[in-house]
């Protein structure tokens, strides 16, 4: 028996050896290698000297950074709720299974499955204003890119038109796992399709809509190929979200110890933001329906 149940142990871990394997190599080891570099002075060519706290004293206390840190929680403000609402909306068309729908579910995930970086190339021609195909259409010149009003929308909505396909694809899961059993009895009781929706089947989107939201603004606060590609951080500073302001700390400026602590500064925030919306959407029994 004994001999069965190393046997086994062997050959579990065998088995969960690769993923441990890769989990070590590509995140404990990054995240660890992160942490040492934010109590570090280094500029990738002298040698590394120890900094202590000095670094995140330097971000927590830097205008740039919180002025990157602001921009990037407006970002998440214009991004989120529309790319949500756009992914539930066309997740609910999907699900009708209207002709020609299989067609629109490959359509709307292209742009979520091709590179981030190509994307931003593309829609920066889109957006230019003297070849531009979107001036060529209105007619006018508008300096999408490098005006400060219109330049963080610009690449907002690029990135809610990449993402909605993939925040529909996880609605429309959630939306394949409720019982029609419900609906039809709410529609035989008088509810409407408003009343339905509203009642029934949003409260049993709850699990999808907290997965969707704690994902989206996780990759809102990560954005960095959109606006490399797109406005390099321009004008003025106006896209520059966190993500390009620790790659400018660390490859323009040559900093990699602030680099390194604004990442974890970031980590920090996103944890916190994460367990938030875990708590607000666990107060609620998955299963509870709205009066």
């Amino acid at each position: 028996m004994r001999t069965r149940r190393t046997r086994d142990a062997v050959t579990g871990w065998a088995l969960l050896a690769p993923s441990l394997l890769g989990t070590v190599v590509f995140l404990l080891v990054p995240v660890g290698v992160a942490l040492w570099l934010s109590l570090q002075r280094w500029d990738l060519v002298s040698p590394a000297r120890w900094a202590g706290l000095d670094n995140y004293a330097t971000v927590l206390s830097d205008a740039g950074i919180r002025h990157s840190f602001a921009v990037t929680l407006l970002f998440t403000v214009l991004v989120i709720p529309v790319q949500t609402a756009l992914g539930l909306f066309v997740a609910v068309l999907l699900a009708r299974r209207l002709p020609g729908s299989t067609f629109f579910r490959v359509l709307y995930v292209v742009p979520w499955v091709c590179a981030p970086l190509v994307v931003g190339l593309v829609w920066r021609w889109v957006f230019d204003p003297s070849t531009g195909a979107l001036n060529a259409i209105l007619g006018t010149r508008v300096e999408w890119l490098t005006s400060h009003t219109l330049a963080l929308p610009a690449v907002a909505f690029v990135t809610v038109w990449t993402q909605v396909g993939y925040v529909a694809l996880f609605f429309l899961a959630g939306l394949a796992g409720i019982p029609a059993q419900l609906a039809d009895a709410a529609r035989v009781d008088g509810a409407g399709p408003w009343r339905v929706f509203w009642s029934i089947t949003l409260p049993l989107l709850r699990p999808t809509t907290s997965f969707v939201l704690i994902t989206g603004i996780i990759s809102s606060f990560q954005v960095f190929d959109t606006v490399y590609a797109m406005t390099g951080g321009g004008p003025g500073g106006a896209t520059s979200l966190l993500a390009y302001e620790i790659y400018s700390e660390a490859f323009t400026a040559l900093r990699m110890g602030r680099a390194a602590a604004i990442a974890v500064v970031l980590t920090v925030v996103l944890v916190v933001l994460t367990l938030a919306q875990r708590w607000w959407f666990g107060r609620r029994t998955t299963y509870e329906v709205a009066s």
